[in-house]
């Protein structure tokens, strides 16, 4: 997936300012590339995991699909251990198949954005081209 610098800056601010707890959110995409990131809100406030309300996920869903776009990514962070998914992501990911994930790692220090596909409980780096 195409992502502008613009939408990474936005996912890689929300992860910081949301530190210690992890953040998460929604990417829209169309023909590839990325539109819109959609900040989330963690209902589990966790240093370990995250939650999207359902309520929130559906009306974020419902909109995108009104603008004729894709659920093309999750992002979420991780503040304590490298941007790689947690069996919690990938046991997460079994209900969103062909949408990528986007880990933001802030454990280091300087922000690391990685991305992967996970497929019935394999995961697989994927191409987050930055444009």
């Amino acid at each position: 997936m195409r992502i502008s610098q613009a939408l990474v800056d936005d996912m890689v601010a929300h992860a910081r300012e949301d530190n210690p707890n992890e953040c998460c959110g929604l990417v829209s995409s169309g023909e590839g590339e990325a539109v819109t990131v959609y900040r989330t809100t963690n209902t589990e406030a966790s240093v370990f995991r995250f939650v999207i309300d359902p309520s929130e996920q559906l009306r974020i869903y419902n909109e995108i699909e009104d603008a004729g776009l894709d659920l093309g990514a999750i992002y979420h962070s991780h503040t304590r251990s490298e941007p790689y998914p947690s069996q919690t992501d990938i046991n997460f990911a079994k209900d969103w198949p062909g949408v990528l994930w986007i880990i933001i790692g802030l454990a280091n220090g300087d922000p690391e954005v990685r991305t992967y596909e996970i497929r019935d409980g394999q995961v697989a780096d994927a191409e987050l081209e930055i444009l």
